[in-house]
Parts: structure tokens; sequence; C-alpha cells
């Protein structure tokens, strides 16, 4: 197979050409310091602030599609065949203001100035996904925008207003978006990317059979995926990550297959991705997936590198090992597949050799006689790291509960089910006592930590709380709250 080196992508109206590209640069530091595109702004370097938000499109079948991502932990790598667009690139031809940038003037959106940039940039992308969006909308495309001036309410009058100043059918990136296809097309050409210099070096396989032999043949390296985690280890703790395989790009892993029975995976799938399935056949987990992380986080981040990470806080394995989720696991050509509780074997270690990776994930769909719900607990609603987080399935028939589910974060060195909880329901009346039954019983559980997020005793009273909020809301009770 032959390679190439250079890294090729449009930025703005123009290719760019880059012969050798360092895994760790990232795309806010190319765009501020390499290109002089100082409107894309520096708040945090760990993407929580929005302040570096830009656009990036890629082809998805074909299908050229925009999303908002945080320029600081993206890097530059991982853009190859993409068309990256800044908030330089929103001005027309004769300096005239871009619709959302008008609505920003004109509702006084605006006010230090120094987010703004970001600002605009996400209610850009919701514009054209959403051109008549509302509050709750523009709101949840703002999560990860952090306004310093504490000036949300002009700025959401001006999102919902954008469409008095223009339509997105008279946009330029729609406008062009045929162009734009075919200049990305053209950039591709299937061939491996090695490029960087040793030290920091990056690797794009040309397919995910690539990937597996590029993986098995350098398992000391780093696999990147959305960079929503290794974009802080090299921001926040300047770790080396070479050699970096970026895998974001490879169609195979962005594949989902609904059956009757399951939806089936591939790792690459962003939040964003599953997002339209989860409304459509997981709805108990609607809420709670809007509630991880910020818009561009979700657009970047992956369920099988939330998995793969194995954090005991992670947002998306108490959930679905409460739905009895399995992973399937590929280490060049051979696959073994493995139940999402059993991956987690303890802190910072998973069943996973050296050279394996998370191909795919397989969720089984809650049967109709299945109550199931999903609680994030964490001191800020939106964008925060859960202090607690739990998935609950229980199978009820003639009012005796016949199987139970319950996974929890947060409470222990990974994610783990209640086992002594979850015996305590089986056979059990549908009814108040049982639930505070397992609630006591899931004492023998866990032995939660303390710290700055929340305390051990605070933990075990939230988990136990849980069971009895599950009760009351699944048995119909006016309980449902907003945290």
């Amino acid at each position: 197979m032959t390679h190439r080196s250079e890294i090729r992508f449009l930025l703005n109206g123009r290719t760019v050409n880059l012969p050798t590209v360092p895994a760790t640069q990232t795309l806010l530091d190319f765009l501020r310091l390499d290109r002089r595109l100082t409107g894309t702004k520096e708040g945090c370097a760990e993407g929580d602030c929005g302040a570096c938000t830009v656009l990036v499109g890629r082809l998805h079948a074909g299908v050229l599609r925009y999303e908002a991502v945080n320029a600081c932990i993206r890097f530059v790598a991982s853009l190859d065949g993409c068309h990256v667009v800044t908030v330089e690139h929103l001005s027309g031809p004769d300096g005239a203001l871009h619709p959302v940038q008008r609505a920003m003037v004109e509702h006084h959106g605006a006010q230090c100035g120094f987010c703004t940039p970001g600002i605009v940039m996400s209610l850009y992308a919701l514009w054209m996904q959403t051109p008549e969006p509302t509050e709750t909308q523009v709101e949840t495309a703002l999560q990860g925008n952090l306004c310093r001036c504490t000036g949300y309410a002009p700025i959401i009058r001006a999102a919902v207003a954008v469409s008095q100043y223009g339509t997105p059918e008279a946009d330029h990136l729609t406008l062009e978006r045929g162009r734009i296809t075919a200049a990305l097309l053209a950039l591709q050409d299937s061939r491996r990317v090695e490029t960087g210099p040793e030290d920091n070096r990056a690797i794009l396989p040309a397919d995910l059979g690539d990937f597996a032999a590029a993986y098995a043949e350098h398992p000391q390296a780093t696999v990147i995926a959305g960079a929503t985690d290794v974009g802080l280890w090299v921001t926040k703790f300047l770790r080396p990550i070479s050699p970096a395989i970026f895998i974001a790009h490879l169609p195979e892993l962005k594949a989902i297959e609904v059956s009757p029975g399951a939806i089936t995976l591939g790792a690459g799938v962003s939040y964003s991705e599953l997002k339209p399935l989860i409304t459509q056949h997981l709805p108990h987990l609607a809420a709670y997936w809007d509630r991880i992380a910020g818009w561009q986080v979700r657009n970047m981040g992956t369920i099988g590198g939330n998995i793969a990470n194995g954090s005991p806080i992670g947002d998306t394995p108490p959930v679905l090992i409460a739905l009895g989720a399995e992973v399937t696991l590929r280490h060049g050509k051979a696959r073994r597949s493995l139940p999402l509780e059993a991956f987690f074997i303890d802190y910072g270690k998973q069943d996973r050799r050296p050279g394996e990776f998370v191909e795919s994930i397989r969720i089984p769909l809650p049967s109709a006689a299945t109550r199931s719900a999903a609680y994030k607990i964490s001191k800020r609603r939106d964008e925060d790291i859960s202090a607690v987080a739990a998935g609950i399935s229980v199978t009820v028939e003639a009012g005796i509960i016949r199987s139970a589910r319950i996974a929890l974060g947060g409470m222990a060195a990974t994610p783990k089910r209640a086992a002594a909880a979850e015996s305590a329901l089986l056979g059990q009346p549908w009814n108040e006592a049982s639930f505070a039954a397992a609630a006591r019983a899931m004492a023998g559980d866990f032995a939660p930590l303390s710290d700055w997020r929340a305390s051990a005793e605070y933990r075990m009273r939230v988990a136990q709380n849980l069971l009895r909020r599950f009760f009351l809301e699944q048995d119909g009770a006016p309980v449902r709250l907003s945290a």
C-alpha cells in the first residue's frame, strides 16, 4: 500500500496542503499562529468554554455535513479531507455581516466580545440545521459556550431571530455545497497517511483493516477518535502521544444497524450521530444524552471512545450496561465479544490486550415489559462530569419483577452493577417496599470514595434515592425533577 505524508483539507475558501504535521498540533494553534485567523479564541484549551468553536465539514456517505467543534482539542492531522470554516469566512464578499452576526448586533448579544466568535459559530451551525429554533434548542446548542459576561438572554433572543435577517438557502455554505463536495471528493485517495517527525508521528489508516494492522504493529500507539480526552492529555498535561493513530475518518466505524432487537453501532459513532436513534428507540435516554458534555464535544466524542477510556465516571457505560450492551473487540482479523460490564476490570484496567480495540457496540432494545431510566447527578446541570450516573432497567410481568439491571458510575473504580440491589428485587412485587429493600441492599454493593465532586456518604444516599425515584416515576407519581 502506498502512503502519503501530506494532510490535505479546505480552510474557508482555499485548499491547504501540509507536508509535515506533528500529531500534537491543534487546529487552534494552526489557525492563530500559522494562518493568523485570530477570530478563533483560546479560552480554556480543554473543550469547555467554546471560544474556539469552528465548523468542520466532512463527507458522510457522500453527503457533506458541518458540525461545531472545539478547535483547541481538535488535531490538525484529523482534518484530512475536511472543510474547516472559521468566523472570518462568514461575511459576504462585500464585507457585509452574516445573518447570525447581524442578529447578535441588533439584539445586543455581544458583550466584551471574547466569547462572541465561538458563540456565533455555534449559532451558525444551529441555524443551518434548524432555521427557526426554540429557546430550548438554542440553550442546548450553547451548552458548550461560556459567556464570561453572563449575558445569555440577548444571545438567546438573537439566536431565535436569525432567520429575520436571512435564510440558510441563501447562505454561501449552502450555495457552494456542490463545489465543496467535489473538492473534498478530489482529496480522497484511499491511501494511508503517515506524517510528522518520528517523535511526534501521526498515522491515518486507509480503512478499518489497515487500522487493525497498524495498531497490531504499533500496540503502544495512542488511538484517537474524537480527541475529547486525548486533546487534554496534550494541552493540559503535555503528554507525548506518538505514534498517534487517527480513526475518526473511517466510515466502517460509523456504521449503524437497527434490527428488531438491537442497535449495533461502530465504535466511531459520535454522541450526536446516535442521538436520532436514541430519541426513536431509547427515549428514556434522550434527556440524559443532552447532558453529556456540550454540543461541540457531543459532535466530536464517540461512544467507543467513552467506553475504551475506561473512566469510572464515563457517561455512557452505566446506561448501556443497564440495557445489557455487548462490545466486540478486534485484534488484526480476530474478533471477540463480551458483556460491557465484563470489559471493565479495575481502575484504569480493561479486558483489552495490546493492539486490540473496541470495534462495535451492540445495544439490546428493551421489551414492552421493561421499564428503564437514566440519571446523572453533577454540580452543574450542563457540560459537567458526573458525580453519580445511573442506568436502571427492570422487567415486570403480572406485577412481579422478573429481571433487574442496575448499573452505576462514580460509585466504584469501574462502572459497576449493583448485584445485591438487583437480587433484592428479583421475584418481588412491583411496589415501593421492594425498592426500599433494594436501596438498603445497595450498601453492600459499593464503597464509594470522597472527592471534590461528592462525598462517599452523598454518593451512597443519592444512589439509594435514585432507586426510589425510579419506582415513583415509573409508577406514575409526578416527581420528575429538572436535575
